[in-house]
């Protein structure tokens, strides 16, 4: 996040992805937890990144992995899995995570170093044999085919051994031929090597309620408008926005109806407030009956004008 001041805790270059560069500002590190049956994500704790230069010993990655091993405890019984970005597929955390007893998902780059586990007969004398070659993940002859996904795009599996992980790990390898003279890939992963591949692809898939916690904090909660400087004053600030957030979503849960898909729109919700404040304020100043009011047909209509999920 964008933030001036050179007395800013926490002030250093980060990543940004949205503009394919690095840049100076903040960075916030977001452990969240999804609804996988409604497909919401919630916001469970937010920790500021700190500078290299004030700690110095620590890599960025020492910094969220120490986030996850704060609030591993603070997660429900019944979470599992891991599903992170790309950029976190490192040999450290990924062990880490395991060691947390949380099995990673995430995503490869397209050159990544793997090797397919061999699996035909052993010679009597020798050393065993662990591994059949390199994986070539422009082709796809030797991968399993699992189903298909969506007209043009297929899901193939394998279990290789990743080298610069060290581990053995299970590929959900989604195959994009709706374009024949050019197909795309993407390699998914997962620690777990007995999970299901299209679980795999649709936990990942999941990852993103996550990223939308962040669009919707900026837009709508002021996740990037505070003005202190002090790392514990910024940090309160954070998980203030995403709590905001977080409450906003339970409200719209609370008043959704059963049977039909559960949308969430941040600018619905405070157009709904907004009308609700309108009509509080008619009934006040006009000397309108509430009970009457609130029970005619039409007032639903009023509460959801102008929302986009209504």
């Amino acid at each position: 996040m964008a933030k001036s001041g050179k007395a800013t805790c926490g002030r250093d270059w980060y990543w940004n992805g949205c503009a394919n560069r690095v840049e100076q500002g903040l960075e916030v590190s977001l452990i969240g937890v999804v609804d996988v049956e409604a497909q919401t994500g919630y916001a469970l704790s937010a920790q500021q990144t700190f500078a290299q230069k004030d700690l110095p010993d620590l890599t960025r990655m020492d910094q969220y992995l120490y986030h996850l091993d704060t609030m591993r405890c603070e997660l429900p019984p019944s979470v599992k899995y891991l599903a992170v970005d790309g950029a976190y597929a490192k040999e450290n955390f990924i062990t880490g995570a395991v060691q947390l007893e949380l099995h990673v998902i995430s995503k490869l780059r397209c050159d990544a170093n793997l090797r397919w586990l061999y699996m035909g007969e052993q010679k009597p004398r020798g050393r065993r044999r662990k591994y059949d070659g390199k994986v070539e993940l422009s082709h796809q002859e030797r991968l399993t085919f699992v189903e298909t996904l969506r007209p043009g795009v297929d899901l193939y599996t394998a279990t290789v051994f990743h080298v610069s992980l060290k581990r053995t790990i299970r590929l959900a390898y989604p195959l994009n031929r709706s374009n024949p003279t050019k197909p795309r890939f993407v390699v998914l992963f997962s620690t777990d090597v007995e999970q299901d591949p299209l679980e795999i692809y649709r936990l990942y898939s999941l990852r993103f309620q996550v990223e939308f916690l962040f669009r919707d904090a900026k837009q709508f909660t002021g996740l990037a408008d505070c003005q202190a400087r002090d790392c514990v004053k910024l940090e309160f600030h954070f998980n203030a926005s995403f709590t905001a957030l977080n409450l906003a979503k339970i409200e719209a849960h609370q008043q959704h109806h059963a049977g039909t898909p559960l949308t969430f729109s941040m600018a619905s919700m405070k157009r709904r407030a907004l009308n609700e404040h309108l009509l509080e304020r008619f009934i006040s100043n006009l000397d309108l009956s509430p009970s009457v009011i609130k029970a005619h047909p039409n007032y639903e209509k009023l509460r959801n004008y102008g929302m986009i999920a209504a």
